[in-house]
């Protein structure tokens, strides 16, 4: 029975092993210190305690999670030149990607819904989107995420490893453990796979008929600056949405190739790495609330600072 796994590296060259490893920290440091950022500011100033920053400051925790569950191990693998995990480091992998993938799926999905009330029902948003309704949407959005991950956990344990042990990514998923699998039969696995395929495409659809509505609503816009700034809001979501659904989509649905390849690897990469650096930018930081108030705390720091000097010079 095999106890132990080899993760695919991207290149068995040592010079690219080390430009991946410090390409990977480049992403994971933006991600870390953009997520941090926000959720630092969301908290600490009262002006954005409103529903909206809620599912922000939700956003971050996950993103922050999702990444830190893959990328530092990848990084760790890259200068050591090692790949091996054991069998429980690999399921545990699997728990927490599933858990944190889906808890953020759902939360992407809400917040389309939040920005559809706010830009198509302004009047009324208030009342839709109370705190109370906000609170529980981001505590369902964690519970399907656990949902999906005990399905998925209570697959892979009933799975039996005897033969190859190398998986074709850089961390352990569920489509590369079911490919070096000696099981002959996969029923927990297929209906978790299936389930969570007719609840993600559902999740697309609402997300692009929301943003349907809510592109409508800016093109009736008189005002242009205003139309224009909804519109360079809007559509870097759906972009980062569409990615990583898409490629998720691709990694689960096996529509990769059966060999090792750089295919696989990016697919891995767009779903795991990419979406999670670019959210903080995309979501929160370029907002212009979130904008204010970080400059504000800049300013405070900057008074802070100057104060302490004067009295060490006095």
């Amino acid at each position: 029975m095999v106890m132990e796994f080899l993760l695919l590296g991207f290149s068995e060259v040592r010079e690219l092993q080390l430009v991946q490893a410090a390409l990977f920290l480049l992403a994971y440091l933006a991600a870390l210190t953009g997520n941090l950022l926000i959720v630092g500011i969301t908290a600490l100033d009262r002006h954005l305690h409103t529903p909206m920053y809620l599912f922000l400051r939700n956003l971050p925790v996950l993103d922050l999670c999702l990444i830190s569950v893959t990328v530092p191990k990848s990084i760790h693998d890259s200068l050591l030149n090692g790949r091996a995990v054991p069998l429980w480091g690999c399921v545990a992998q699997v728990f927490f990607v599933i858990l944190f993938a889906f808890s953020e799926l759902s939360l992407l999905t809400a917040m389309s819904y939040d920005r559809y009330a706010a830009i198509c029902l302004p009047l009324r948003y208030e009342v839709i989107m109370d705190r109370g309704t906000c609170g529980k949407m981001a505590a369902a959005s964690w519970l399907s995420g656990d949902l999906f991950r005990a399905m998925f956990t209570a697959g892979i344990l009933t799975l039996s490893f005897c033969g190859s042990n190398v998986i074709q990514k850089f961390f352990c998923d569920v489509p590369s453990l079911l490919k070096i699998s000696c099981s002959e039969t996969h029923v927990v696995i297929q209906v978790s796979v299936a389930t969570t395929f007719i609840l993600a495409f559902i999740s697309f659809i609402l997300i692009i008929v929301l943003y349907v509505h809510i592109f409508r609503a800016l093109l009736r816009m008189l005002a242009a600056n205003g139309r224009a700034k909804a519109f360079s809001t809007c559509l870097p979501h759906l972009v980062v949405v569409t990615i990583f659904i898409s490629t998720g989509a691709i990694a689960y649905l096996n529509l990769v190739s059966d060999f090792p390849s750089t295919l696989d690897l990016l697919v891995s990469v767009f779903y795991t790495v990419v979406p999670h650096a670019l959210n903080p930018l995309i979501y929160s930081l370029r907002k212009g609330d979130m904008k204010a108030a970080l400059l504000e705390r800049v300013l405070r720091g900057h008074t802070f600072l100057q104060n302490i000097d004067s009295l060490f010079l006095t």
